[in-house]
């Protein structure tokens, strides 16, 4: 048998050879990953900016509202005021009133607070020009359904109070799976209009907000009001979830990512090239 010169290669393993040389991606390929990577680039950076943004009016939020809660009381806003009433300009502000209470009117709203579960007395408070305030006069460690057939007589035309606490706006609807339920007197959120509805009050007369008492006026008031259990007043909780920050960095990473991938995919088909072009080249050209 002839023998095969040393450095020389046989038609099978050149064949072979052939078949194992690196294929460059197509160029509409490589154009299509080049553009999804900046697109993606693109995208993830305006969410992130879009988080600044937003990050910053958060922060402005929270400014205002502490300014509010800190701020000296004003006059809560009267019927004429009331269409410009929105929850930017007037949440949590510090308000006073002066009216009567009609404490039959009172509605039992199931509430979860610091002392534990129970219920907020919410009740209409009369002012001198007819207009009807809701007032969460606080908290009383008593199940709403314990007190759904409250019986407690109006305070007297002339027994007025004052009232001094934070502007809230309706919670409509109900709390977390559950609806309120007028019907079974049944309250899981503090709904101005259903409210007002239920104990029959002049919708025109019901102011579109309700006032959380401080502990001053639910004091003051404890020695006039016929409840068989002070309510608690001051317990507004004043909490803003910001998590602004952590999504723009979240955005901003994975715009990284896709153009990470973007120049990995550039890079490797570089690479690609390469081999291609030193594996075509004519040997001793390398």
């Amino acid at each position: 048998m002839k023998p095969t010169p040393r450095n020389s290669v046989t038609p099978g393993k050149e064949k072979g050879a052939a078949q194992a040389a690196p294929v460059s991606r197509s160029k509409a390929s490589l154009l299509l990953l080049t553009l999804c990577a900046g697109f993606f680039f693109l995208v993830f950076v305006a969410l992130g900016t879009w988080q600044v943004y937003r990050l910053q009016w958060k922060l402005d939020l929270i400014a205002k509202v502490d300014s509010r809660v800190h701020a000296a009381p004003v006059p809560a806003p009267g019927r004429q005021a009331w269409p410009q009433v929105t929850v930017e300009g007037d949440e949590y502000r510090r308000v006073s009133l002066v009216g009567r209470y009609l404490y039959s009117k009172t509605t039992a709203v199931q509430a979860s607070t610091d002392l534990g579960a129970g219920a907020w007395l919410v009740t209409p408070l009369q002012t001198a020009d007819g207009d009807l305030v809701l007032v969460n006069r606080g908290f009383v460690a008593i199940s709403p359904l314990k007190l759904t057939d409250l019986a407690l007589p109006d305070g007297e035309a002339a027994q007025t109070v004052q009232v001094t606490g934070l502007m809230r706006m309706s919670e409509q609807g109900g709390g977390f799976l559950r609806s309120n339920d007028a019907a079974q007197n049944r309250w899981y959120s503090r709904d101005v209009r259903a409210i007002a509805q239920a104990r029959a009050l002049p919708q025109e007369a019901v102011a579109p907000y309700f006032v959380d008492a401080d502990k001053a006026s639910s004091e003051a008031n404890a020695a006039v009001a016929p409840d068989a259990q002070k309510p608690v007043g001051g317990l507004t909780v004043i909490a803003f979830h910001n998590s602004h920050l952590v999504y723009a960095l979240t955005w901003y990473a994975l715009a990284l990512m896709a153009a990470g991938a973007g120049y990995w995919v550039i890079r490797d088909e570089r690479r690609w090239r390469e081999r291609i072009r030193d594996s075509q080249s004519p040997p001793g050209q390398h």
